[in-house]
C-alpha cells in the first residue's frame, strides 16, 4: 500500500504506508535478533540491529530499544575484541548520548585498524551533537551533501544549520531533502517533517505554531505511530486549549512507554478538570523518567529537566539535570535551557556560573550572538534570579 504526499514540490511523492512500514521494521528487527543469537559475530548483523533499534526508538518511542542495544554490546564484547566491535560500541554510546564513551571507543577502533571513513562519519555526528569543531563539521556536511544522494545527509546538514542559527537556510535544506527524495521508506520523510515542526515551533526567533502543527501532522501522516510527533502536536493543541484533540493524539502512544506521553496526558486530564487521573499520570511519568535516568542518564536528561521544571514541580532537580546535560554536550541550546531553568528556579549561583561558561565558550560565535543568552548580561541574570 502506498500513501501519497503532495506538499514537497513534487507532483506526487510516493512512500510506503507508515503502519505497514513499522510492521515490516518490527518483523525485520526480530529476524535480525534471531540471527544474532545464532551467531553474534555474523558479518553486518550487529550493525543492522543497531540501525533497526534506532528507528524503533526514534519513531515508535520504544524506550526499551536502548536496553536491547546495551545487551547487544555486552554480548559482542564478550565474544570478541576488534575494530568492528569497537565501532558498534561507539555507535551505541553515541545513540545514548554517552559522547565521551563514544570517543574512547573510536580511539580503540582506530588502534585496532578500523577504516577511516567509518570512524570519520561517526566522529562527525559526535562533534555536531557536542557543538565541537562546528566550522569544520559544516564544511564536511556541505561537501557530503553536494557529493551524495542520501536524504539523511541533507537532513543532517539542515540540523547543523539550525544549531548555527541559520534558520532560513535550514528550512530550505529540509525542504530540499523532501523535494529530492525518491525512495519509498517513510522514515526519512517523517524525520524531515518532524524537524521542520521543531524548527518552526520552538527554534526560530518568532515561532509559528500553525506552521509547526502542519509539519507535525505531515510526520504523523507518514508514520501514525510517530510518538514524538504526536507529543509535540499535542503540546500545540494544549496551548490552544484543545484538550480533547490533544488527548486523542496521545492515548494511542501510551503503550510506547515514553514517560513524556504520560506527562502530557496528565496535563490534558488536569486541564479537563480530571485532577486525580491527571496526577496519577504525572506520577507514572516521574517514575518513568527516573527509571530511564537510572539506566540511560544522558539520553533523557534534557527531557527530564523540562518535566521537573514544568509548573515548578521540582526546580532543584531540574537545575541539577540541566547542568549534567551542559557538561555532556555544552551547546548553545543546552546552555539556553540550563540558564532558563536556573533563572526561573531562583538559583543565582547556577545561573551566574552557567552564563559565564556559555560566554567563555560561545561568546565570539554567531550561535551565541543570536541566542537568548546574548540578550542578557550577568546583571540581567542577577535580576532574573532575585
Amino acid at each position: 500500500m502506498i500513501a501519497p504526499l503532495d506538499h514537497f514540490g513534487r507532483e506526487r511523492l510516493q512512500i510506503t504506508d507508515g503502519e505497514i512500514a513499522l510492521i515490516n521494521l518490527e518483523s525485520a528487527r526480530r529476524r535480525s535478533w534471531s540471527r544474532f543469537f545464532q551467531d553474534p559475530l555474523r558479518d553486518g548483523i550487529a550493525e543492522t540491529i543497531v540501525e533497526q533499534e534506532q528507528l524503533t526508538a526514534q519513531f515508535v518511542g520504544d524506550v526499551q530499544a536502548l536496553d536491547r542495544l546495551d545487551a547487544l554490546v555486552k554480548r559482542l564484547t564478550q565474544a570478541e575484541a576488534s575494530a568492528r566491535i569497537a565501532l558498534v560500541e561507539a555507535q551505541v554510546a553515541s545513540l545514548t548520548h554517552r559522547f565521551a564513551d563514544a570517543r574512547r571507543c573510536l580511539e580503540r577502533a582506530h588502534h585496532a585498524g578500523a577504516a577511516s571513513a567509518e570512524m570519520d562519519r561517526l566522529r562527525l555526528t559526535i562533534d555536531q551533537a557536542c557543538g565541537a569543531n562546528l566550522e569544520k563539521v559544516l564544511d564536511e556536511r556541505r561537501a557530503i551533501a553536494r557529493q551524495g544522494t542520501r536524504t539523511q545527509d541533507l537532513i543532517a546538514l539542515a540540523a547543523l544549520l539550525v544549531d548555527l542559527r541559520e534558520f532560513a537556510e535550514a528550512d530550505r535544506t529540509y525542504r530540499q531533502a523532501l523535494r529530492t527524495y525518491c525512495e519509498v521508506s517513510p522514515f526519512p520523510v517523517a524525520w524531515a517533517c518532524f524537524q521542520l515542526g521543531v524548527l518552526w515551533g520552538e527554534l526560530v526567533p518568532q515561532p509559528d505554531a500553525a506552521e509547526a502543527a502542519r509539519w507535525y501532522r505531515e510526520a504523523i501522516n507518514c508514520l501514525p505511530a510517530y510518538t514524538k510527533a504526536r507529543v509535540h502536536l499535542a503540546e500545540i493543541y494544549l496551548s490552544d486549549g484543545r484538550a480533547d484533540e490533544a488527548e486523542a493524539l496521545l492515548l494511542p502512544a501510551i503503550s510506547s512507554g515514553d514517560p513524556e506521553v504520560s506527562w502530557r496526558v496528565g496535563e490534558v486530564l488536569i486541564m479537563q478538570g480530571r485532577q486525580a487521573e491527571g496526577e496519577a499520570h504525572m506520577q507514572t511519568a516521574e517514575f518513568g523518567f527516573e527509571t530511564l535516568l537510572d539506566r540511560h542518564l544522558l539520553a533523557f536528561v534534557d527531557h527530564a529537566a523540562e518535566f521537573y521544571a514544568a509548573n515548578g514541580k521540582n526546580w532543584p532537580r531540574a537545575v541539577e539535570l540541566t547542568r549534567i546535560n551542559v557538561a555532556n554536550r555544552p551547546t548553545p541550546r543546552a546552555f539556553e535551557q540550563a540558564l532558563d531553568i536556573a533563572s526561573h528556579a531562583g538559583d543565582r549561583d547556577a545561573a551566574r556560573e552557567l552564563f559565564n561558561q556559555a560566554k567563555a565558550q560561545w561568546g565570539k560565535t554567531t550561535p551565541f550572538s543570536s541566542s537568548t543568552i546574548a540578550k542578557r548580561s550577568s546583571y540581567t541574570w542577577e535580576v532574573a534570579t532575585a
